[in-house]
């Protein structure tokens, strides 16, 4: 079972995809709201895959959590933001992006790509609605969804 870490700083968000994922068959290994909390509960679980807001609770960003958990090795980084521009524009650290609203589906969509990512270095297609590769990345015709 693959583990995820959310990060997000809206509490009703946070639980909503906690309940989804756990419902799909992921294991969730912790929410938080902040970047510290967040670096503290990656080095506690060593998630799998981590979903991130960009802008939370404690004024930090999302994009800082990546860099401060590379001792963990290869972790699967989603945004799950509205702030997709900036995450582009900037070259955020992570795999990929899906920029909110977006739908559970398209969410557990993105994260099994993100997972393919990690483990082959391969996207394969087809993308959710407002799913965007952060890195040059291999695209595939994959076997949809």
């Amino acid at each position: 079972m693959l583990e995820v870490l959310i990060v997000e700083d809206d509490p009703m968000i946070a639980e909503m995809t906690k309940d989804f994922l756990v419902g799909c068959g992921y294991g969730v290994c912790g929410v938080a709201r902040a970047v510290d909390e967040a670096v503290a509960l990656a080095f506690e679980h060593h998630p799998d895959l981590l979903v991130l807001d960009v802008r939370l609770a404690d004024g930090g960003l999302g994009t800082e959590i990546p860099g401060r958990l590379t001792s963990l090795g290869r972790v699967g980084v989603l945004y799950a933001t509205g702030n997709t521009r900036q995450l582009l524009q900037n070259g955020a650290p992570g795999d990929a992006c899906l920029s909110k609203p977006y739908s559970f589906a398209d969410l557990r969509r993105s994260l099994e790509i993100v997972t393919q990512m990690v483990a082959s270095g391969v996207a394969s297609l087809p993308f959710p609605r407002g799913f965007q590769i952060l890195k040059p990345m291999v695209i595939g015709a994959g076997r949809g969804r």
